[in-house]
């Protein structure tokens, strides 16, 4: 119960403040209108750290079924754990994303750009090219997996309360320098929950929610966390850590 609780308050909460950031930037009328993409990769960030305080002492808040996938793989998360976990991170990405919802009820029907209502709940790419966005998801969510296990990997000593905010400044990093191409989803949860939520609630003057690209944000984060996790294990098994913590 612990998992499932954990995962899905602290995806509830990452996909609350996360896509919330993309509607204050992109939905007419807001505060935060047009104010850019340093604001969104930085509210995704903070969101993620907000996530992982709250929640890790329950779950060890993955957050994101490709972290739960990337763990399991390289043996650090019992295989009867991965339902539980997924179920608590794609219900709490569904809650979430209606909670934004609620929040920017007046901001809908004055925004007319139909993409801008979906960009707030899912990822879409600048470019549409299969190959070069699903390439893309892959070395962003690899980078995910690789930074994650080095900072929860304790020679490095911040793996207690310092911990959360790095890997907040890890996904900040992640998009700024890697979330052009495709809007770096690197969460299925964090895409095809909200994607879910655009498609059922009753948004104003929403359009279609864009099913043909959907698969990328899910199958593409799926094999980088896979990758960057068993990457990330056989570089640095059998190291010796230095005598004094960086």
């Amino acid at each position: 119960m612990n998992i499932f609780i954990g995962e899905t308050i602290g995806t509830m909460l990452l996909v609350l403040l996360g896509d919330g950031v993309v509607a204050n930037v992109c939905l007419a009328k807001t505060k935060g209108n047009n104010s850019g993409w340093i604001v969104i990769s930085a509210g995704w960030g903070f969101a993620v750290a907000v996530a992982v305080y709250v929640a890790g002492w329950a779950s060890g808040a993955h957050i994101n079924p490709a972290v739960t996938v990337g763990m399991a793989a390289i043996g650090e998360l019992c295989p009867k754990d991965v339902p539980v976990y997924l179920a608590g991170q794609f219900f709490g990405g569904f809650l979430g994303a209606v909670l934004v919802w609620l929040a920017y009820l007046p901001h809908w029907a004055p925004t007319d750009d139909k993409a801008a209502k979906l960009g707030v709940f899912c990822t879409a790419p600048e470019i549409r090219h299969t190959a070069g966005n699903l390439i893309c998801e892959i070395i962003g969510t690899a980078v995910l997996l690789i930074g994650v296990l080095g900072i929860s990997n304790t020679n490095n000593g911040l793996a207690g309360g310092i911990g959360p905010y790095a890997v907040g400044i890890l996904v900040f990093s992640i998009g700024l320098s890697l979330g052009g191409p495709t809007g770096y989803a690197i969460n299925p949860a964090r895409d095809l929950a909200p994607r879910v939520a655009h498609a059922l609630l009753p948004i104003a003057g929403k359009g279609g929610s864009d099913w043909s690209y959907a698969w990328i944000p899910v199958v593409g984060p799926i094999l980088g966390a896979v990758m960057g996790a068993v990457l990330y294990s056989v570089l640095f098994s059998g190291l010796t850590a230095l005598q004094t913590p960086l």
